[in-house]
């Protein structure tokens, strides 16, 4: 057998059932069961495939073929400049995600003090923490999230990519497990309202966690709660930035305004040109 025929046949499977990245999909999948990068069969199309390594991928064609997304069949997914493990405890970091770590960049090198102290609020899979440690070599981080589950993944992120001494990961609701302030605050909350989560991509709403994703009635209950609870845990001038969904920048906006503890509130498009972060300052 040889990686071109395979890969038009998966690709071919994947596109009858709607997936839009049908080739690259099969190109992942078959590069994760040869152990290698993708780019040296694409290279060679005749690559040499063997029997047990075509077994290996219809397995996990076949559960991609049940819309499993693929980061959760390689059990791995790239972000900012390294490859995080995620499983179905983790929500998949998105590229989008990294916007609010290029803003968190931005705002560091506008502070003078060289220690910062920065508190990512549900860390999941650990992906902006890491991404903040691994730019920001004095900084002190602290990371929550409610899930025991998503924790173990960060720590164990954390561990391998050599920042486990770097951040402190904490179980608990939000800021519950938190004390002090810090100079900045981030966090990517679920912000998915429920009629909104009923027509997500079966990929998503079947596999990645609910609880990561889904925020009340207005998808918004969450960054109701950070923007309230906030100002206690942030230093006068200190910065809070949240991912939000591309329809929610008038409504956090209008209520960071209305809080009365903010100023300088401002909004980040994605390379889409779309709302993806709002950030502001406390007062």
């Amino acid at each position: 057998m040889i990686a071109r025929k395979i890969l038009e046949d998966a690709a071919q499977d994947l596109e009858q059932i709607g997936i839009p990245s049908a080739r690259l999909d099969a190109e992942i999948l078959l590069a994760f069961c040869l152990r290698c990068n993708r780019i040296e069969f694409l290279k060679n199309p005749d690559w040499p495939v063997s029997e047990e390594q075509f077994a290996g991928f219809r397995r996990l064609m076949e559960r991609r073929l049940r819309w499993e997304p693929v980061a959760y069949l390689t059990g791995r997914k790239a972000f900012w400049s390294f490859v995080l493990d995620v499983n179905p405890d983790v929500l998949i970091p998105r590229p989008d995600t990294e916007i609010i770590v290029e803003e968190t960049l931005l705002l560091c090198r506008e502070n003078k003090r060289s220690a910062l102290k920065i508190l990512d609020v549900g860390t999941g899979s650990g992906a902006i923490a890491i991404a903040l440690a691994s730019e920001l070599p004095d900084a002190v981080i602290v990371a929550t999230d409610i899930s025991e589950a998503a924790l173990k993944t960060a720590r164990k992120n954390a561990a391998r990519l050599g920042f486990e001494k770097r951040i402190s990961f904490r179980g608990g609701d939000l800021f519950e497990p938190v004390q002090g302030l810090f100079d900045i605050i981030v966090s990517n909350p679920p912000y998915i309202a429920q009629k909104e989560y009923d027509h997500l991509p079966a990929g998503v709403k079947d596999y990645e966690p609910a609880e990561a994703l889904l925020a009340g009635p207005s998808g918004l209950d969450f960054h109701e709660k950070i923007i309230q609870q906030a100002p206690d845990f942030l230093q006068k001038n200190g910065w809070l930035l949240l991912e939000i969904g591309s329809s929610q920048e008038e409504h956090v906006r209008g209520f960071l305004v209305g809080m009365g503890h903010y100023d300088r509130v401002a909004t980040r498009l994605d390379y889409a040109g779309l709302p993806r972060v709002i950030k502001a300052r406390r007062l």
